[in-house]
């Protein structure tokens, strides 16, 4: 069932909020918090919410009838689970009606070299969101990682057939930057997403990531994002 905020909005800017995924993945979030979400991305536009995969049915269902998406991460936010239970989260949560899955790759075998074992890692989630017209997106978490690894990532996640590369899971000691954005974009060319995520939270940011090649916003302070509002709600990413 469609919902919407009935306080009247300030001006915001509608095509910065048609591509950010408006996110709340924190552990202690409640499903008011979650529905706020959701109300939140009718109003102001947002391409989709991005939670846990414990509320994609609630947030499937309140967005019924709405142009927001649901999306959901997979083996988040550490890429540690084995590529089998990430592939059956992954299935279940677009049962649930997820229409995009943000996969965290399994980062300690990317730092040591598993090439082979971080290719099919990715496969087993991208194998399964194909079957049913779901996007996946590869979530690098690029504060943990040096720039040789970075492109590895990018050039092994491409080749696995995913559609977009996303910096960060938000979990980490840093986010989304301008010069990862631009090593992302370089590393996948012009045609695949690239989303950028962790740490952002003025206008100007996400506009420069933009700028420097970013398809794609994550962000929880969204609605101050796109309306520069002094106090958003809290609700951590």
């Amino acid at each position: 069932m469609l919902h919407a905020l009935t306080s009247e909005r300030v001006p915001f800017d509608a095509s910065l909020a048609s591509i950010i995924d408006h996110t709340l993945l924190l552990p202690e979030a409640t499903r008011q918090q979650i529905e706020q979400l959701c109300d939140e991305a009718t109003t102001y536009g947002f391409a989709t919410v991005c939670v846990n995969p414990s509320f994609v049915g609630i947030c499937a269902r309140r967005l019924d009838g709405s142009k927001v998406k649901v999306c959901t991460v997979i083996g988040f936010p550490f890429g540690a689970t084995t590529s089998e239970v990430k592939a059956f989260e992954a299935a279940e949560a677009i049962q649930d009606g997820a229409q995009e899955v943000d996969m965290v790759i399994n980062i300690g075998m990317l730092k040591t070299g598993e090439d082979g074992f971080v290719s099919s890692d990715i496969e087993s989630v991208v194998a399964v969101a194909k079957q049913h017209g779901v996007l996946t997106k590869v979530i690098l978490e690029t504060a943990l990682l040096d720039d040789e690894e970075i492109v590895k990532g990018c050039v092994l996640a491409k080749e696995a057939g995913a559609d977009f590369i996303k910096t960060s899971t938000g979990f980490a000691n840093g986010g989304a930057t301008v010069d990862d954005i631009r090593l992302i974009r370089n590393a996948v060319g012009p045609s695949m997403g690239v989303k950028a995520s962790g740490g952002i939270r003025t206008h100007s940011q996400a506009r420069s990531l933009i700028q420097a090649g970013a398809t794609r916003i994550g962000a929880s302070t969204s609605v101050q994002i796109v309306t520069e509002q002094s106090d958003p709600i809290a609700t951590g990413y």
